[in-house]
């Protein structure tokens, strides 16, 4: 007797989300070639665009055109919960209008926005989501140190909340991928893996692409290891998915 199998394994949308924060435009621009290798597509939350030069303008014009996002990571960068004390318009006037205008004027719309800092609460989500955007990225670090001491480690695959379910939600954590985090590139593979066999989206977001460690203050991920996760979802087959496209999956 023949039975349908209504509940069999599927594979479909497993992939992963990769982000980029700041103001790093003639850097990323510089890793073009590598995404185009993998045929990866990542997201870029652009900070300070009043500073925008017409040079990079035109470079993440033309990352947009190989089916990148540019995204939005605040006009000033500064710390949510401390601005939206002074009310949710206040907030708006300083950290999000001029900013929209900015990046209006440069051509861009952004619809997904990264938590500068990672500072946020809920009266600052209720005004991004009304303000538009449809998905609202924070930060998670998988290691935790204080005075040097560390506090936590966390392998990234015992992290379910760095895994999108494709649920439609709207407010999401991302794995800092950045040098000083730790991590491996075993627990990399098996992250992976484990977004492959649950069918679901590894996000993750660095900063500034190093070449070496880390230096006068520098702070980012380093290329090579983004190479390498890179590779591991192209060998494995994940999507590549773009912030705004997380929750429009169905």
């Amino acid at each position: 007797m023949i039975q349908c199998q209504n509940g069999a394994e599927t594979h479909e949308k497993a992939g992963v989300a990769i982000s980029f924060d700041d103001h790093f435009i003639n850097e990323w621009f510089a890793l073009r070639p590598m995404f185009q290798k993998y045929n990866a597509k990542v997201t870029f939350f652009v900070t300070c665009p009043d500073s925008l030069t017409n040079d990079e303008v035109a470079k993440l014009k033309l990352l947009q055109s190989d089916g990148h996002e540019i995204g939005f990571h605040g006009t000033i960068h500064g710390k949510s919960t401390e601005l939206i004390a002074a009310g949710p318009e206040k907030y708006k006037e300083i950290e999000i209008t001029p900013g929209l205008s900015y990046m209006a004027k440069a051509g861009f719309k952004p619809t997904s926005y990264a938590h500068p800092g990672g500072d946020h609460n809920n009266r600052v989500d209720s005004v991004l989501l009304a303000s538009g955007f449809k998905i609202l990225r924070d930060v998670a670090i998988s290691r935790r140190k204080i005075m040097g001491f560390q506090m936590y480690a966390l392998a990234p695959r015992l992290m379910p909340w760095i895994y999108y379910s494709f649920d439609n939600e709207d407010i999401v954590d991302a794995l800092l991928i950045d040098e000083d985090t730790g991590l491996t590139e075993p627990e990399m593979i098996e992250a992976l893996e484990k977004a492959k066999s649950t069918n679901k989206a590894l996000m993750l977001f660095g900063h500034e692409p190093l070449y070496s460690k880390p230096r006068n203050g520098e702070y980012g991920f380093n290329v090579p290891f983004l190479e390498k996760i890179l590779k591991e979802a192209d060998r494995q087959k994940l999507k590549f998915y773009t912030m705004s496209e997380l929750p429009q999956t169905k």
